[in-house]
């Protein structure tokens, strides 16, 4: 069995198979808040917790923050599908879906660190901002859509988010974006799902403030969305990178990469994406 399914299966076990474990574990180290914990640190094994979605306290026996990574560099794999055979994503689905079946899609975007798989909770849509990808509670967290978005990339606006971690791991690479020479050499993402291919063009990087996007405005209505779009293009912040020669329109689809801003909790820096092709 993959050595990182074993450590997910404890994590979910009831206390009577882990109890001897965790009472040992408990006698051996000090209870740790993981919310405490800096962003970059590694997540304590067998630490007790307060739950914020349950609201009990429970303990969490998980992977750490480097075994996470670890998981992810083994799921991506370099086979790229040849052109006269089916579709096959470079990306170890099954693996992922064996700790977590919440994983949809894999986003990459080159020229960055960024290769993680996506996830998208069926009822809480801060499941993935405070639990791992094994359901540990704590940092990293994950990269994730919230419900309101499908999970096909049909929709007129695809929202993701990803943490802007101290050491420089899930969104935080998004901040390259800011530097004009590295916007200007830097402009794909790739969204692999099981059964074909997207590639986006990125065409704006700003910073923005905190609204919630879904819920600010209607992408399905085309007004509304050729709205946003105008007022995106016309951003006259000198630290805004926008293609302004881009063609996107209501009738595109784009994503946006969304994380936070260091030492501003109001802002938030969005990336965004028209979909170029899709494969098949």
């Amino acid at each position: 069995m993959h050595r990182y399914l074993k450590r997910s299966i404890l994590a979910v076990l009831g206390l009577g198979g882990i109890a001897a474990v965790y009472f040992l574990a408990r006698a051996l180290s000090p209870s740790v808040d993981v919310a405490d914990i800096p962003a970059g640190d590694e997540i304590v094994v067998a630490a007790e917790v307060d739950d914020p979605v349950e609201g009990e306290t429970s303990p969490q026996i998980g992977l750490t923050e480097e075994e996470i990574y670890d998981f992810f560099a083994e799921a991506k794999q370099d086979e790229e599908t040849d052109e006269d055979e089916p579709y096959r994503p470079p990306v170890d689905f099954e693996a992922l879906w064996e700790l977590n079946g919440d994983v949809y899609a894999w986003i990459t975007v080159p020229g960055t660190e960024i290769d993680y798989p996506i996830l998208q909770h069926a009822s809480d849509d801060t499941r993935y901002l405070n639990y791992n990808i094994d359901g540990s509670y704590g940092r990293p967290g994950c990269i994730y859509t919230e419900k309101m978005n499908s999970t096909d990339f049909d929709d007129p606006q695809t929202v993701i988010y990803g943490h802007n971690m101290r050491n420089g791991t899930m969104f935080a690479q998004l901040h390259e974006f800011r530097k004009s020479d590295f916007f200007a050499e830097n402009r794909e993402v790739i969204i692999y799902l099981p059964d074909r291919e997207l590639r986006y063009d990125i065409f704006a990087a700003y910073i923005y403030d905190d609204r919630h996007l879904m819920h600010s405005f209607n992408f399905w209505n085309a007004d509304v969305f050729a709205a946003y779009l105008k007022a995106v293009f016309d951003t006259r912040d000198m630290q805004a990178n926008i293609d302004s020669g881009a063609d996107v329109t209501a009738d595109d689809r784009i994503i946006t990469l969304s994380t936070c801003v260091s030492g501003q909790d109001d802002k938030r820096l969005l990336v965004h994406a028209v979909l170029a092709a899709a494969d098949p």
